[in-house]
Protein backbone atom coordinates (compact mmCIF):
# COMPACT_ATOMS: atom_id res chain seq x y z
CA UNK A 1 0.00 0.00 0.00
CA UNK A 2 0.92 3.65 -0.57
CA UNK A 3 1.76 6.07 2.22
CA UNK A 4 3.67 9.03 2.55
CA UNK A 5 4.97 9.48 6.27
CA UNK A 6 6.00 12.59 7.72
CA UNK A 7 8.35 13.27 10.49
CA UNK A 8 10.51 15.46 12.72
CA UNK A 9 8.01 17.87 13.84
CA UNK A 10 7.37 19.26 17.38
CA UNK A 11 7.91 22.74 19.30
CA UNK A 12 10.71 24.84 18.73
CA UNK A 13 11.67 28.77 19.67
CA UNK A 14 11.90 31.52 17.17
CA UNK A 15 15.03 31.44 15.50
CA UNK A 16 15.68 27.67 15.75
CA UNK A 17 15.54 24.70 13.08
CA UNK A 18 13.68 21.10 12.82
CA UNK A 19 14.27 19.32 9.78
CA UNK A 20 10.72 17.07 8.75
CA UNK A 21 11.12 13.97 7.07
CA UNK A 22 8.84 12.32 3.93
CA UNK A 23 9.03 8.79 3.60
CA UNK A 24 7.64 7.33 0.36
CA UNK A 25 6.64 3.80 1.45
CA UNK A 26 5.70 1.39 -1.12
CA UNK A 27 6.66 3.07 -4.23
CA UNK A 28 9.03 1.41 -6.52
CA UNK A 29 9.45 4.23 -9.02
CA UNK A 30 12.03 7.37 -8.56
CA UNK A 31 9.39 9.82 -11.16
CA UNK A 32 7.48 11.67 -8.55
CA UNK A 33 7.72 15.20 -7.34
CA UNK A 34 7.10 15.72 -3.83
CA UNK A 35 5.82 19.00 -2.45
CA UNK A 36 5.35 20.18 1.00
CA UNK A 37 2.33 21.95 2.19
CA UNK A 38 1.10 23.82 5.51
CA UNK A 39 -1.58 24.77 7.48
CA UNK A 40 -2.47 27.10 10.06
CA UNK A 41 -5.62 27.22 12.22
CA UNK A 42 -7.95 29.13 10.41
CA UNK A 43 -5.94 29.28 7.17
CA UNK A 44 -5.64 27.70 3.83
CA UNK A 45 -3.45 25.14 2.82
CA UNK A 46 -0.38 26.88 1.15
CA UNK A 47 2.50 25.60 -0.45
CA UNK A 48 5.94 25.77 0.89
CA UNK A 49 8.17 23.68 -1.33
CA UNK A 50 8.38 21.49 -3.94
CA UNK A 51 11.25 19.06 -5.58
CA UNK A 52 11.25 17.23 -8.91
CA UNK A 53 12.23 13.41 -9.60
CA UNK A 54 15.44 14.23 -10.28
CA UNK A 55 16.28 16.94 -7.64
CA UNK A 56 16.99 19.08 -10.25
CA UNK A 57 14.11 21.64 -10.02
CA UNK A 58 13.54 22.91 -6.46
CA UNK A 59 11.00 26.03 -5.53
CA UNK A 60 10.32 27.65 -2.46
CA UNK A 61 7.39 30.38 -1.56
CA UNK A 62 8.34 33.49 -0.96
CA UNK A 63 8.22 33.53 2.68
CA UNK A 64 10.51 30.71 3.70
CA UNK A 65 12.70 31.21 1.09
CA UNK A 66 16.30 31.44 2.39
CA UNK A 67 15.26 30.04 5.18
CA UNK A 68 14.11 26.85 4.08
CA UNK A 69 16.25 23.71 2.02
CA UNK A 70 14.23 20.82 0.28
CA UNK A 71 16.66 17.69 -0.60
CA UNK A 72 15.94 14.13 -1.51
CA UNK A 73 17.42 10.85 -1.14
CA UNK A 74 15.99 8.59 -3.67
CA UNK A 75 17.87 5.49 -2.56
CA UNK A 76 16.06 5.59 0.54
CA UNK A 77 12.56 7.21 -0.85
CA UNK A 78 12.53 10.21 1.66
CA UNK A 79 12.35 14.04 1.13
CA UNK A 80 13.87 16.62 3.93
CA UNK A 81 12.65 20.00 4.58
CA UNK A 82 15.28 21.99 6.72
CA UNK A 83 13.80 24.67 8.07
CA UNK A 84 16.12 27.34 9.63
CA UNK A 85 15.67 30.56 11.43
CA UNK A 86 11.95 29.70 11.77
CA UNK A 87 9.44 32.36 13.02
CA UNK A 88 6.30 32.36 14.91
CA UNK A 89 4.15 32.48 11.65
CA UNK A 90 5.73 29.32 10.45
CA UNK A 91 3.50 27.23 13.07
CA UNK A 92 1.48 24.88 11.22
CA UNK A 93 0.41 20.90 10.21
CA UNK A 94 3.26 20.31 7.77
CA UNK A 95 2.15 17.86 4.82
CA UNK A 96 4.21 15.98 2.20
CA UNK A 97 2.47 15.55 -1.06
CA UNK A 98 3.57 13.08 -4.23
CA UNK A 99 3.05 14.13 -7.97
CA UNK A 100 3.85 11.23 -9.99
CA UNK A 101 5.71 11.58 -13.22
CA UNK A 102 5.38 15.80 -12.41
CA UNK A 103 8.04 18.47 -11.80
CA UNK A 104 6.07 19.55 -8.80
CA UNK A 105 4.02 22.27 -8.60
CA UNK A 106 2.36 24.48 -5.55
CA UNK A 107 -1.32 23.76 -6.39
CA UNK A 108 -2.28 21.23 -4.39
CA UNK A 109 -4.77 20.11 -7.07
CA UNK A 110 -1.83 18.55 -9.20
CA UNK A 111 -0.49 15.65 -6.18
CA UNK A 112 -1.89 11.97 -5.91
CA UNK A 113 -1.21 11.40 -2.76
CA UNK A 114 -0.72 12.65 0.55
CA UNK A 115 0.71 12.01 3.92
CA UNK A 116 -1.15 12.57 7.38
CA UNK A 117 1.02 15.50 8.46
CA UNK A 118 3.55 17.00 11.38
CA UNK A 119 3.00 19.27 13.87
CA UNK A 120 5.21 22.67 13.81
CA UNK A 121 4.82 25.24 16.66
CA UNK A 122 7.23 27.66 17.14
CA UNK A 123 6.95 29.39 19.96
CA UNK A 124 9.00 31.30 23.33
Amino acid sequence: QLQLVESGGGLVQPGGSLRLSCAAIGFTSDYYAIGWFRQAPGKEREGVSYISSSGGMKKYADSVKGRFTISRDNANNRVYLQMNRLKPEDTAVYYCALQFYGLGSFSDREYDHWGRGTQVTVSS
